[in-house]
């Protein structure tokens, strides 16, 4: 007897919102470095930010698949499913597959360490961090330094994630990236539905976090 399969609800608007913003943002702060305009730049960074504390904070207290303790398994568990990377099959994980788990991990780390080495950068030009006079000249070079040479390695991260959705796409035909729009995605009838958090504290949380972000910046 042929399995029923059901479209089920696998990704709240929250972290599908957080996902889009942020990949805009990020595009935004790397033209706006580009092309030099560091005012909208410094804005573009004080938002990830808040994104990024936003995102902090519903990793635990968020809906099922968005908490850091459904997704991030351990690397061995990582390891195995990405051996298996070639093998075509149906995608029925509920939220982040142990691979993915880790690369969102990794990409929230390094973006956090771009937000606040950014708090205390200067560019030798015109254009300093708002927390730069809380710390010396070579302080803040180092911290200029960091923000540089970071930035790189979100490049390549990116560039790996692109990878994997291509990757998942032709040689397994999952498509990673429709879920993460409709937040749907179709799995056996069976399955448990993950359970989805209030939009309404996902709202609270990110006035808390571009409070605190307001706060800092003006503090600065």
């Amino acid at each position: 007897m042929r399995q029923l399969h059901l479209p089920m609800r696998i990704w709240d608007v929250p972290t599908r919102l957080f996902h889009w913003l942020l990949v805009i943002l990020v595009g935004t702060s790397w033209l706006t470095q580009n092309r030099g305009w560091m005012e909208w730049h410094k804005l573009s960074g004080y938002a990830v930010l808040a994104l990024l504390l936003f995102r902090l904070a519903w990793g635990f207290v968020g809906s099922d698949t968005a908490r850091f303790a459904r997704f991030v398994k351990s690397p061995l568990a990582a390891l195995r499913h990405l051996s298996h990377l070639t093998r075509r099959e149906p995608d029925y994980e509920i939220g982040h597959n142990p691979a993915g788990g880790w690369m969102v991990l990794v990409m929230l780390v390094l973006l956090l360490v771009q937000a606040v080495t950014g708090l205390f950068s200067n560019d030798d030009v015109d254009t300093e961090g708002p927390l730069t006079d809380l710390v010396s000249k070579t302080q803040s070079d180092w911290f200029s330094h960091i923000h540089d040479v970071n930035f790189n390695l979100i490049e390549g991260v990116i560039v790996l994630h692109v990878l994997a959705i291509v990757a998942y796409a032709v040689f397994k035909r999952q498509n990673l990236v429709r879920p993460m729009v409709t937040g749907k995605k179709r799995v056996p009838g069976a399955t448990r539905q993950p359970r989805m958090a209030s939009p309404v504290l996902a709202a609270a949380l990110l006035v808390v976090a571009a409070a605190a972000v307001a706060a800092v910046v003006r503090w600065g």
